[in-house]
């Protein structure tokens, strides 16, 4: 059966990791799973290092390398576990019947995908415990697991705040009417406000998509508000966002190619660099 999975790490975002993995999992009557990935690159496993000392070195400090170096990803492992507990002890205080916890050793976004046909809803934290917490970069880590996992991804600021309301940056592309579907027919949604908003020209046309896009929510029985908004994109977004005091941001995921991200920018990374709300992610 597919569960929502919680990556959870050393980061400040871990216990909002683990609230908003909670309410998803109570919201959509799904198993949790908690998951913690030791980095291979931090804590690499313990490995032959005669290429890396020089000639004359003592054999002793082969010996001494192996042995610290496994004492680093013994510990890790251990912390590793202890976060485990910790996340299913606050799951189990939440009312979640039966979380289970998994422990990985390798590259996250590579883990992640060997996991992914037990993934419902992956959530993950903007920034891991390998980013720097100053400023607003997302964790390059993210940025990867984002672009190889074909599952909905829910990424989550440091703080936790039960999602009321959703607005939905609408764009009327395929991806834009599939997150439609899965809004109308997934339980995590139902009963919230639905604020479809699209930022481009004011015409007859745009408005007919937007209310084509209401209609797949209206049947569903949603309350849906539609806006058309001039501007730059994520300013606008945010900007809709304040004034409506929504909680939860759905959009589709880097639409473009790498290269032209480089030259033009990505809404998904100034979304998340930027906006301080949990936002779902669909592919």
């Amino acid at each position: 059966m597919t569960s929502v999975m919680a990556c959870i790490d050393g980061s400040d975002s871990s216990t909002a990791v683990c609230d908003y993995a909670c309410w998803a999992s109570s919201r959509m009557s799904a198993p949790l799973t908690f998951v913690h990935v030791l980095d291979r690159e931090r804590y690499p496993v313990p490995g032959d290092f005669s290429g890396n000392i020089g000639l004359g070195s003592r054999e002793h400090l082969l010996t001494e390398l192996a042995e610290l170096d496994a004492q680093r990803g013994k510990l890790a492992l251990e912390q590793g576990h202890s976060m485990l507990d910790a996340a299913k002890a606050r799951a189990l205080e939440d009312g979640v019947c039966n979380p289970t916890v998994r422990q990985r050793h390798g590259n996250l976004a590579e883990s992640v995908n060997e996991l992914k046909d037990d993934i419902r809803l992956l959530v993950i934290g903007k920034q891991g415990d390998g980013s720097s917490s100053i400023g607003r970069q997302i964790g390059s880590h993210l940025e990867n697991v984002i672009r190889s996992l074909s599952r909905p991804i829910l990424v989550v600021p440091l703080s936790y705040k039960q999602p009321e309301s959703l607005m939905v940056a609408f764009d009327a592309s395929p991806t834009a009417n599939k997150a439609l579907e899965i809004i109308a027919g997934s339980p995590l949604f139902r009963h919230m406000p639905v604020h479809l908003v699209m930022v481009g020209p004011d015409t007859n046309d745009v408005w007919e998509q937007l209310k084509r896009a209401k209609e797949t929510l209206t049947r569903s029985g949603f309350d849906v508000t539609i806006a058309i908004k001039a501007g730059e994109v994520e300013a606008t977004l945010r900007a809709y966002q304040a004034e409506h005091a929504i909680d939860l941001i759905v959009m589709g995921a880097y639409g473009h190619s790498r290269i032209r991200e480089f030259l033009v920018g990505s809404t998904t990374t100034n979304m998340l660099r930027t906006t301080d709300t949990p936002i779902l992610l669909l592919r």
